[in-house]
């Protein structure tokens, strides 16, 4: 596959977001498992969010030591490497998907590795716009992170609940397309209520950085979606999306719907 230059790629993600704030608008972000549960669904998948009103979406590259997902996650993880899904494979798909909205490679540090020096290149080529890391924190390896910042896609860096200023200002700093604020301490999840003091750390972040900021771990339901839409500029929703893509891609695309609902009206 012939390379992408990052114009024509992690810029999608920028121009999505421009797009949204000039219509008052909070994004959606949900996250799928590649191959779960398998992969013809997970094209299926893939369309049915973007129709049913996602404006970024997510897509997991199965590890077999996913150590910051929970059991939802874990569990499609697992069943889609036992289907044969791997880096190649992932690329295969997201090719024949050929889809309108931005998309993310989400994956831990050593699948991206295993995969060679052109992995990027490759995955820009297949129709990835953006790669968050999830196992990579800023100042860990600032070789391997030049790279993967000079790279054809927006590299997404994630923040902790207990950053402080100044580092969230540092790991903003390192990152382009977005910055994923985690809701919580702790794994991927499905969760009762949000943390009292999100409000407060969405705030911090917003005096750190001028990208746009994204919430998830715990949000699920389509109140908990209004809530933060309300203070953010993007909703990330994972383990309850796996756990409806399970279901049906109709259940999927159902909950989509009622989440863009409710970020809508928010």
């Amino acid at each position: 596959m012939a390379s992408v230059s990052a114009t024509t790629s992690s810029d999608r993600i920028a121009r999505r977001f421009a797009e949204l704030r000039s219509g008052g608008r909070r994004a959606l972000v949900p996250y799928i498992t590649a191959g779960h549960p398998d992969a013809p669904r997970t094209i299926e998948l893939l369309h049915a969010l973007a129709d049913a009103g996602a404006d970024v979406i997510e897509l997991g590259l199965p590890f077999s030591d996913p150590m910051a997902d929970g059991p939802i996650i874990q569990a499609s993880s697992q069943r889609a490497l036992e289907g044969g899904m791997n880096f190649d494979a992932l690329l295969e798909l997201v090719a024949r998907a050929n889809l309108s909205v931005p998309l993310v490679l989400f994956s831990y540090l050593n699948p991206i590795l295993a995969a060679g020096s052109d992995a990027l290149e490759r995955a820009a080529s297949a129709g990835f716009d953006g790669l968050l890391i999830t196992d990579l924190p800023v100042g860990a390896e600032p070789r391997r992170e030049a790279e993967l910042s000079a790279g054809p896609l927006a590299f997404i860096r994630l923040v902790a609940p207990t950053t402080p200023a100044e580092r969230m200002r540092e790991i903003a700093a390192h990152g382009s397309g977005f910055v994923y604020l985690i809701s919580r301490l702790g794994v991927t999840g499905v969760r009762d209520e949000l943390p009292a003091e999100l409000p407060q750390t969405v705030k911090r972040l917003r005096g750190a950085t001028t990208l746009p900021v994204c919430v998830g771990f715990g949000v699920s339901r389509p109140d908990q979606a209004a809530a933060v839409a309300r203070i953010a500029d993007g909703v990330v929703v994972g383990s309850a999306m796996v756990r409806a893509a399970g279901e049906s891609v109709e259940r999927a695309a159902a909950l989509a719907r009622d989440l863009r609902a409710a970020i809508d009206a928010a």
